[in-house]
């Protein structure tokens, strides 16, 4: 045996007497090739489109009121309200002229990260999927409907949101975006995307940005909804790249992590098995996994349906391996974009861990007085009051127990602490001061 294998022997045997596999284990660090270039003006352009709510059938809610930067690119609450509501976060209150019909059905995810490319996957049950084998190159519910010219998956999902009642749309008789969502006039001229299109086209400022950004566009009837989705998504990437936290730092030879965050970096990608599925750059597998989330809120159904269930990946596949499985989300910044879980169960972190490494048992002691939930008149927890239903839940839960003591957790919690980016979380542009169509801001 030479010097230099005897020296490699050495070593490695000096890592497992310290108990240390993460060093064997660690995901490389995200460089530039993760990412798409963006370009400056239409980063800009889709900055001013997310704060407006122009994008919303009544003019009165805007992408960024449940994606908003003082919230961690969410909105602070377990599920919000959404059209017919008045504030942001935990201060957002009906509005007594138009209240809503129901809460969003889901917790607003994150947007860190989303314009990386690995990132092909969309919504918590993965309905939208970039397939390069359909003719529009994604895979969504709205199928053969589904509009071309996307730049990404990421520009596609903007598409939904403003056609949901509950987030952007609102109820079929106020307004015309609404009444055609109701009619099923989506795409194509006069539907609601292309009503959407029309009035961004229509004010001036728009229409001269859209022109100096995209060459096949020369006046603002010329704007596809493409278009503005195109933008919104390069936006997203360039605001809310999300590597420069002290993890990163510590992945690219800083060695910046010390204490209990190192001790839980240890945990987190070893004992505690959390990398078996949050892996990667980014911590996620982009995979769907049934862990005991609780489901309160009205669940996820069709206009046609009455419960309150919702169970994820199944609603997509109709394959009965995947109920109640959701899309692993990824954990940057997770600190700061609690609630946590689909349906937003878990308003402490902590506990939502340590629920998350025995999701039977912690399904079992569901302590539903950490759901933050704006005040609203529903019946939010007909699931967790249910026994059969909260049995189906636990059922479908596939993987063993992890055994984990109190100061396990804390030093799961303080690795997770290092994943906040600074950069990411304040955005790079920030808030604008105003947008082009004059509404008020989030």
């Amino acid at each position: 045996m030479t010097t230099t294998q005897i020296c490699a022997v050495l070593s490695l045997i000096a890592l497992s007497l310290a108990g240390s596999v993460a060093a064997q284990v660690l995901p490389d660090a995200a460089v530039d090739a993760d990412y798409d270039v963006t370009d400056p003006a239409e980063v800009q352009l889709g900055q001013l489109l997310f704060y407006d709510a122009i994008l919303s059938g009544n003019q009165n809610i805007a992408c960024a009121t449940c994606h908003h930067p003082t919230l961690g690119t969410a909105d602070g609450v377990s599920l919000a309200i959404g059209d017919g509501g008045i504030g942001l976060g935990k201060d957002r209150v009906v509005d007594p002229d138009n209240p809503p019909e129901e809460r969003i059905p889901r917790n607003a995810p994150a947007l860190f990260n989303l314009g990386a490319r690995e990132f092909t996957v969309m919504f918590h049950d993965g309905r939208l999927e970039a397939d390069p084998d359909h003719p529009s190159g994604l895979r969504s519910p709205m199928d053969a409907d589904m509009a071309a010219g996307f730049a990404s998956v990421l520009a596609a999902q903007t598409m939904f949101p403003v056609l949901s009642r509950d987030e952007m749309a609102g109820s079929y008789n106020e307004n015309d975006v609404a009444m055609a969502v109701r009619q099923g006039r989506i795409g194509g001229s006069g539907g609601a995307w292309d009503m959407l299109a029309r009035r961004v086209g229509d004010v001036p400022a728009y229409a001269g940005q859209f022109s100096q950004v995209y060459p096949h566009i020369s006046s603002g009837d010329d704007i596809a909804f493409t278009d503005i989705s195109n933008a919104l998504a390069a936006f997203m990437a360039f605001e809310w790249r999300s590597d420069t936290s002290p993890f990163d730092a510590h992945l690219r030879g800083g060695g910046v992590l010390n204490g209990a965050a190192l001790a839980g970096m240890d945990l987190f990608y070893g004992e505690a098995g959390c990398s078996a599925c949050h892996s990667g750059a980014f911590q996620t597998d982009h995979d769907f996994h049934a862990m005991g989330a609780p489901q309160i809120g009205p669940g996820k159904s069709a206009t046609f349906e009455d419960h309150h269930r919702d169970e994820g990946r199944f609603r997509v596949t109709g394959n009965t391996d995947d109920l109640y499985a959701f899309r692993t989300p990824s954990l940057r910044n997770v600190a700061l974009t609690g609630p946590y879980g689909h349906a937003g169960g878990h308003g402490d972190l902590a506990a939502f861990v340590a629920d998350h490494a025995d999701p039977v048992a912690g399904l079992a002691r569901f302590d539903r007085s950490q759901v933050v939930l704006p005040a609203f008149e529903a019946e939010d927890f007909t699931v967790m009051d249910d026994p059969a239903q909260v049995a189906a839940i636990a059922a479908a839960v596939r993987g063993d127990p992890v055994s984990l003591s109190a100061g396990d957790i804390a030093e799961i919690i303080a690795f997770l602490g290092s994943l906040s980016d600074p950069v990411a979380v304040t955005g790079r542009l920030g808030i604008p001061a105003s947008v082009p169509s004059g509404l008020a801001l989030p």
